[in-house]
């Protein structure tokens, strides 16, 4: 398993596993980022639209374009009942189509480590926002165990395996996204740690749940189930039920946002 990267071509997959955590950690990092109502925004790896439906719900935009590699992502996006004005384009987060200074904010949502160079997206993403305006991503935390697969990753791990990465996964580092928005001139940038939590009815749920991921799901599923069962016993072990046998999952991201220069 070594050479497999993370990828979700189906909205509906990505939908199933990630929805909920995305939602939580979207939600949280809009309250952080504060932005003002009215301004025109560009969602960079929209992927399914989640996000771009958080913007509507809590930024009250002016206009949105969503931007996407992803037929089947964008088709998913589509389909959203909250979404009727954003214009959805499929293309490259290195090449954005769009001319200079033509939003006043761009944001990359769980996306920045899928990049293949991290440097490019947040260049173009500062080369179309107007001056003063925002460059803003948050990520999870990959690096250092963040996401909402860590414990089983890690464990997998632990039992000889490698578990799927995305191709740029060191930009999950906090000290890499500062060193993304200074490479591209941004000025005032801040930084957060985000950190989610989610709930589970027991462990059978959220092992169930997190292996709806099909970077997981099919690795796993492939193992002998004698080593399965293996395989979950270690992770229970990293994430023991408590008294009323629940299971409270904790995941962080890693948040940024900076300026253009006037």
């Amino acid at each position: 398993m070594s050479d497999q990267k993370i990828r979700f071509e189906d909205g509906a997959s990505y939908e199933r596993m990630m929805g909920t955590w995305s939602r939580l950690v979207g939600i949280d990092f809009l309250h952080w980022l504060a932005p003002p109502p009215g301004l025109r925004w560009i969602d960079v790896g929209c992927g399914n639209g989640a996000f771009t439906e958080l913007l509507i719900e809590h930024c009250a935009p002016s206009e949105i374009r969503g931007i996407d590699p992803s037929d089947g992502q964008l088709a998913f996006a589509r389909s959203r009942p909250g979404v009727q004005m954003v214009k959805f384009h499929q293309g490259d987060a290195m090449a954005l189509p769009f001319p200079d200074k033509t939003f006043d904010a761009a944001v990359m949502a769980l996306v920045i480590f899928f990049v293949p160079d991290p440097a490019k997206g947040v260049a173009e993403m500062a080369r179309v926002v107007t001056p003063g305006g925002i460059v803003a991503a948050y990520i999870w935390d990959f690096v250092n165990g963040g996401t909402p697969t860590g414990a089983i990753q890690t464990e997998m791990r632990a039992f000889g395996l490698t578990p799927p990465s995305p191709p740029s996964v060191d930009a999950s580092r906090m000290e890499s996204l500062r060193q993304l928005w200074a490479g591209a001139g941004l000025e005032k940038i801040e930084t957060r740690k985000i950190e989610v939590a989610r709930t589970f009815g027991d462990f059978e749920d959220f092992w169930a749940t997190t292996l709806t991921s099909p970077n997981l799901g099919p690795p796993i599923a492939g193992l002998a189930s004698a080593d399965v069962e293996r395989l979950k016993v270690g992770v229970q072990q990293r994430v023991p039920p408590d008294s009323a046998g629940r299971v409270t999952y904790n995941a962080w991201a890693n948040a940024i946002v900076g300026r253009v220069p006037n």
